[in-house]
């Protein structure tokens, strides 16, 4: 983003803005040597590391304008004593959404349908063959019990669907991540990538996943082993896919799910609706109004003392 549009996230505080001449990990280094506020990355390709921190010695808060912070090292910053906050729960309705659309649009084939319509042919009687199921009745299970897992739950159950849900911290209504995979007709995964989930997700894992079922990822990339979906929907263990995230990001041109006619493909967007995005500056423009004015932030996410005091 220009200087000018991220201005917007501090309108009228005693700032001045600073973005990278290019968009490296010099780039980013050169331009917070010497700040005290880190407005972090939207897609994540700057990281965050102990070298970067190193190189800015009057640092003393990193802001995440997205949920995820796997690419910002929250050991570092809690070391240097840098609190880091992410905007928790801002695009919690807006991933739900995409997730119950994504598990309707490949349960009923819509992707296929759709490009069968558009190359002129006609495939009203194949579509049952080709994969056509309601939502209503079917074993719905959740990967993540965070804001987003928990606005997904409500909405599927709307549907008429059963809801299971795993966590890593157990709960007295969760399930055994192994049972869910078993009894899962639709696989929801809404968890965070950390050094616990990080292949959490493996072919054989996936294997355990009723014949048939639908998988939708809108967590994170490295999560699901992505090389193992093209091959369990070949063989028909999937009926379809759903992905709005990738282990490389963009997806590269040569992978094998881009002209698979099972894969709903997306391109990291399950958040970003107008209203998220609004939701979003309203949350970053606090914490940086609180961070300036000696107000605790909200939403650190490394531990540290929400008060940021300056380095």
């Amino acid at each position: 983003m220009p200087a000018e549009a991220v201005a917007g996230f501090a309108p009228g505080l005693p700032v001045d803005i600073r973005v990278p001449d290019e968009r490296t990990p010099e780039g980013a280094r050169a331009a917070v040597a010497d700040a005290d506020l880190l407005l972090g990355d939207f897609t994540g390709l700057l990281r965050v590391d102990a070298d970067l921190i190193a190189n800015a010695p009057r640092l003393a808060f990193v802001q995440q304008p997205t949920v995820g912070v796997e690419h910002i090292d929250l050991a570092a910053c809690a070391a240097a004593g840098i609190p880091v906050a992410n905007t928790a729960g801002v695009n919690a309705v807006a991933v739900a959404e995409w997730c119950v659309l994504a598990a309707l649009a490949t349960s009923r084939s819509l992707l296929w349908a759709d490009g069968e319509v558009r190359a002129g042919r006609w495939p009203q009687l194949d579509l049952a063959v080709h994969g056509c199921l309601e939502l209503a009745g079917r074993r719905v299970g959740i990967v993540g019990w965070g804001a987003v897992g928990q606005a997904a739950a409500e909405r599927f159950r709307a549907f008429g669907c059963e809801v299971s849900y795993w966590t890593r911290t157990p709960r007295p209504d969760s399930t055994g991540l192994d049972d869910l995979l078993a009894t899962s007709d639709v696989l929801v995964v809404v968890i965070a990538l950390g050094d616990a989930t990080r292949g959490l997700l493996t072919e054989e894992r996936l294997r355990r996943l009723p014949h048939g079922a639908v998988l939708v990822n809108a967590a994170r990339g490295g999560i699901v082993d992505e090389a193992a979906i093209p091959r369990l929907l070949d063989e028909g263990h999937l009926l379809g896919a759903a992905l709005d995230v990738y282990d490389t990001e963009p997806l590269p041109a040569n992978s094998p799910l881009r002209t698979h006619d099972r894969v709903l493909l997306s391109p990291h967007v399950a958040g970003a609706t107008a209203q998220a995005r609004l939701r979003i500056a309203v949350a970053v423009q606090d914490n940086l109004r609180r961070a300036v004015s000696g107000e605790p932030v909200h939403d650190v996410v490394n531990g540290v003392d929400p008060v940021v005091r300056r380095r």
